[in-house]
């Protein structure tokens, strides 16, 4: 994962500022050069808040004045990458700001233009949360447009858990607002798109699950090449949370002949950093073939005392009448960044085609 500075960083801001200075040669762009000396130890975001704020304070005026310079830095192929990030944003304030000249439009007709760049998917983020019909209606034309990037800014930008953006209420209050625009571009032609619409999908999915398995299902009725695949990946979560729908429509039915045996645990206590051991056998003892995902599931236990579970994927087979399969399994419970682990009792389970078995309790840390 590239650093901040890496991405934002004093350089990028002086040659945003040389970008800058050559079509509007007037300006000295004062507080853009303090803010190009001032970033050590600020975050990606801070940077980013920091140099709109220094845009907006360099280019006073009304949105027109503003638009001008931003258009005529367009011609500049050096005006590129990261540093395009803050100037979206302070489109953003500066349109939104405009009071009677009213430059809302404009505005995301700006975004549309500096995407390329980079992309404009954060900056949207204030024009939904100001009029959110209105802001899609301009969305829903970008879905035509000739540009992958734009198309993609259509679904990327109003994606409700869009990493590293600020939550849109009105995208959770009225998820089937944005199913137009998803609907417009699952079959699109570029692969960059069609996985924006896939990852769109799946954060729905979060939030109304039959609106979601819904979608799927009429994408599904009208499919390209592509068609499976964006959803499959779009309905991953579900598929991990048992949802028997999904699995409908992935072409996984229930198998209610297979035999579920295990988890048989290594051990039942699982020392602090160590691992978990187990191991399950399925058998097929019915007449005809299944297709089956397998995955794991464990119970751990968070700071209030209750469990929270999470799904683990171990695998996808076929299973033939009369056989059987074997898997073994170690789970790490080695330190990471993004989960605590606390010392008490877990469980385990195997999820087979949505249906969970065999749930084993262990303790974590000392017996």
């Amino acid at each position: 994962m590239p650093t901040a500075d890496e991405l934002l960083s004093a350089s990028a801001v002086d040659e945003l500022a040389r970008c800058l200075r050559d079509v509007a040669p007037g300006r000295p762009l004062p507080a853009l050069r303090r803010t190009a000396t001032a970033l050590a130890g600020r975050t990606l975001s801070e940077r980013c808040r920091d140099v709109r704020d220094a845009l907006l304070t360099d280019l006073p005026g009304d949105y027109d004045e503003f638009e001008a310079v931003v258009r005529a830095a367009l011609s500049r192929p050096a005006f590129t990458g990261w540093m395009i990030w803050p100037v979206s944003e302070a489109v953003a304030t500066r349109a939104l700001a405009a009071g009677p000249a009213d430059r809302f439009d404009a505005g995301l007709a700006l975004l549309a233009d500096l995407t390329p760049r980079l992309t404009g998917e954060f900056a949207i983020r204030s024009f939904l949360a100001a009029d959110l019909d209105r802001t899609l209606t301009a969305v829903r034309d970008w879905t035509r447009h000739p540009d992958p990037h734009v198309r993609r800014l259509a679904s990327e930008g109003t994606r409700p858990y869009l990493p590293w953006a600020r939550k849109v209420k009105a995208l959770f209050d009225r998820p089937a607002a944005t199913t137009a625009v998803l609907d417009a571009l699952y079959r699109d032609d570029s692969e960059y798109v069609r996985r924006s619409v896939a990852n769109h999908l799946n954060d729905l999915s979060r939030i109304d699950p039959e609106l979601t398995t819904a979608t799927a299902a009429r994408w599904l009725d009208a499919p390209d090449v592509h068609t499976a695949k964006v959803v499959r990946h779009g309905l991953r979560t579900l598929v991990k949370k048992g949802d028997p729908e999904a699995f409908r429509l992935l072409g996984f039915a229930p198998a209610p002949d297979i035999v579920v045996t295990g988890p048989v645990l290594g051990d039942s206590v699982v020392p602090t950093g160590g691992d978990l051991l187990f191991e399950v056998t399925l058998e097929n003892p019915g007449p005809a073939p299944a297709t089956l995902v397998i995955d794991y599931v464990v119970h751990h236990l968070r700071a209030n005392g209750t469990l929270s579970p999470k799904v683990f994927k171990l695998t996808t087979r076929g299973l033939d009448p009369g056989a059987s399969l074997t898997i073994s399994r170690r789970h790490s419970f080695a330190p990471v960044s993004t989960r605590t682990y606390y010392p008490g009792e877990q469980a385990v389970e195997v999820q087979v085609n949505g249906v969970r078995y065999g749930r084993r309790s262990f303790r974590l840390g000392a017996a």
